[in-house]
């Protein structure tokens, strides 16, 4: 946010699975002004298209976001390999935090290593 004031909380758009597209979770996206890039699962399409006209608008989906979700996903996964972030084992938050800090150094050093 440019200037003085409290800084934005609210996102652009909310990337999802099949499993978040329920009329519940949109209608609630929809209200806070947030664009919902999840698509349809197959029953719902069905389930409109069985109404015919009363059956409503299809889903704006804008494909190429939703194609670009994954990353944050491989990104969790690459933290994820180290087995004490994975099992979470640890007992406080700032135990924790402290493992997934030492993981993003080792990945850091470990893309550097390639570097003269």
């Amino acid at each position: 946010r440019t200037g003085p004031g409290r800084a934005r909380t609210r996102p652009d758009r909310l990337l999802g699975d099949k499993a978040y597209s329920s009329k519940a979770n949109r209608e609630f996206l929809r209200t806070r002004g947030i664009q919902t890039v999840i698509p349809e699962r197959s029953d719902q399409v069905a389930n409109r298209k069985r109404r015919g006209r009363n059956g409503g608008r299809t889903i704006g989906l804008d494909k190429e976001a939703y194609k670009r979700r994954n990353v944050v996903e491989r990104s969790f996964n690459t933290f994820k390999q180290w087995r004490g972030l994975a099992t979470r084992y640890d007992k406080l938050a700032l135990t924790y935090r402290g493992g997934v800090v030492l993981r993003a150094i080792t990945i850091w050093l470990h893309e550097l290593g390639d570097t003269p």
